[in-house]
């Protein structure tokens, strides 16, 4: 029941945010009004993009330095146990 009471009062405000939008669109004061709303609106999802893409090259930036510090990591560690297995193999061989 309160569902029901929510969803109704919702589709009321929706159906008057409509016809209040229709009467100001109407007067030209309204309309200034309209497409001042719609200049800062897009001014806000301009800027809101700009941040978004700005810090996606940022973390792009941060993983490419961390895969070049991880493939570093790996070939010294490969190197160490390469040079680790041929001190072993010799230390072998000349004991035998």
């Amino acid at each position: 029941m309160v569902i029901v009471k929510s969803l109704v009062w919702f589709a009321l405000g929706i159906a008057g945010g409509f016809v209040a939008a229709h009467l100001v669109n109407k007067d030209p004061r309204g309309q200034e009004v309209l497409a001042q709303l719609d200049s800062r609106i897009g001014e806000f999802t301009d800027r809101m993009s700009d941040a978004y893409h700005q810090q996606e090259t940022r973390l792009s930036e941060i993983i490419d330095d961390a895969k070049g510090v991880a493939a570093a990591a790996v070939d010294k560690t490969a190197d160490a146990v390469g040079d680790a297995a041929a001190t072993a193999t010799k230390a072998v061989s000349s004991s035998d």
